[in-house]
């Protein structure tokens, strides 16, 4: 599974740095189904996703939805086992971090968020511009194909990967 790294750029905040990708029915199926409770930096990133339920879960999670441009367009901090989120029709995926996630990346409705791959370059193929940075957006296709965050939009001390 793809691991990712995602940064509140409205606020200069990682949110995780060690966050799944879920982009395929059977890994947005199990989730955090049987396994153990997210640690700081751990998350799980599900799309396309437009609602989240924990049943069958033993632990809260803090659930974030995400529009096509990878805005924030709704919160729902320590959502408990058995609980579920509405559907969010504006939603195009679904970012589950452990309790206290959003708080302390002080994430709020609106944000911008961006993402880069953890483990590895994607081939040029893969991008908008070969010679754009390995940064992108969320966004309908995540990751096959997505938009390409300018270097300029990055924070420099978040730096790129090479």
């Amino acid at each position: 599974m793809n691991r990712i790294r995602i940064v509140n750029r409205t606020r200069n905040t990682v949110l995780g740095d060690r966050i799944r990708l879920a982009d395929r029915w059977w890994l947005r199926l199990r989730g955090f189904l049987g396994r153990p409770e997210p640690e700081d930096g751990d998350g799980l990133l599900l799309t396309p996703c437009r609602g989240v339920h924990m049943f069958a879960m033993s632990y809260a999670l803090d659930v974030l939805f995400l529009d096509r441009s990878c805005r924030v367009v709704a919160l729902y901090p320590n959502l408990p086992p058995g609980g579920r989120t509405p559907l969010e029709r504006d939603a195009i995926s679904a970012l589950e971090l452990p309790v206290g996630g959003i708080e302390a990346s002080g994430t709020r409705i609106g944000d911008l968020l961006y993402w880069t791959p953890v483990s590895g370059v994607r081939p040029a193929a893969e991008r908008e511009s070969p010679a754009s940075p390995d940064v992108w957006a969320a966004g309908t296709a995540m990751p096959r194909v997505a938009r390409v965050v300018a270097p300029a939009d990055v924070p420099s001390e978040w730096g790129t990967q090479s």
